[in-house]
């Protein structure tokens, strides 16, 4: 006797998962599952971020929702009312745990409009991370405005946990050389840094660390952050990359947040200077450990960011 089967290949997922399309005027963004990240936003076809493909991973945090930290924690340790906990390192080069744990999560869908789309991310309990977020991030497109983004943390454990949350656009020159382009960046204190690129103190902007008038990139090596953010009429601090094509794409932050990193791509391998990090952030890096700018979330308690991005 003979039985007669039949074999179907299982569908793949893209790496960057399911893909959430929103858009208003010439204003569209996709959102990716994995990351809760932009994946593409495009104003006229033209890219404000530095896109990648749906069948590949992030190559380098694209526009990522870098939560419960940004940036570096030293040695992957920190310590919370006396007990001392490890993360696994991320960037064994610079012995750091890099940008968080929620980019590599999936982020599930659970409001969305031809404009906007809300995703949630539940972050469990781990090793070397014993607590317990709920994240909600809403993306928003506007005809007029551009893109704005929301992000809410909300504990939901029993402990108080350390938190900051930042975010990783790299802003697109539209296919020119970085060399022909232009910055301008809304701050007026830089942060000091050691060779891991960890913190070592705030200095008043100087020299190539004064980008409060716009000067080209020609040369410029950034891999930095800023504070003392300062804000135009509406509030809003801005990071601004003038582009040959006359056009700017540029990020913004209200003053939910006061911290930027800004960074050329010099040292990532296979990615040299293809775009410029635009990064709003809580706190910049080792906040866990400095506890400069740290949010203490005790149980119960929220705490929310905005900013946003357009083509100027």
């Amino acid at each position: 006797m003979s039985v007669n089967t039949t074999s179907h290949a299982p569908t793949v997922p893209a790496p960057s998962g399911a893909q959430h399309i929103i858009s208003a005027g010439e204003h569209t963004a996709t959102i990716a599952e994995v990351g809760a990240m932009v994946r593409e936003y495009t104003v006229g076809g033209r890219d404000v971020f530095v896109p990648f493909d749906a069948a590949e991973p992030a190559p380098v945090f694209n526009a990522a929702v870098l939560v419960p930290w940004p940036n570096r924690l030293r040695d992957g340790r920190y310590t919370v009312d006396g007990t001392s906990y490890q993360l696994p390192v991320s960037e064994p080069d610079r012995g750091t745990a890099l940008h968080g744990l929620g980019c590599w999560y999936r982020w599930t869908p659970v409001d969305s409009a031809p404009d906007s789309v809300t995703l949630e991310l539940a972050l469990p309990a781990q090793k070397g991370w014993p607590f317990q977020l709920v994240t909600r991030v809403r993306y928003t497109v506007d005809a007029g405005s551009g893109l704005e983004v929301v992000v809410r943390t909300t504990n939901v454990g029993a402990g108080t946990a350390p938190y900051g949350v930042g975010f990783h656009p790299w802003l697109s020159a539209g296919g020119a050389d970085l060399d022909d382009c232009t910055v301008r960046l809304d701050a007026t204190e830089h942060v000091t840094v050691d060779d891991r690129l960890l913190p070592t103190g705030v200095e008043p902007v100087t020299g190539d660390h004064d980008l409060r008038e716009t000067r080209s990139l020609a040369g410029l090596d950034l891999d930095d952050a800023w504070v003392g953010a300062t804000r135009d009429a509406d509030g809003l601090a801005w990071c601004r990359l003038g582009c040959p094509d006359g056009s700017t794409p540029a990020v913004w932050m209200d003053g939910t947040m006061d911290c930027w990193q800004v960074c050329s791509a010099d040292h990532i391998d296979g990615h040299e200077r293809f775009g410029l990090a635009a990064e709003p952030m809580s706190c910049y890096a080792d906040a866990f450990n400095t506890g400069d700018r740290l949010v203490r979330l005790a149980p119960g308690e929220s705490h929310e960011v905005r900013w946003g991005a357009t083509l100027l």
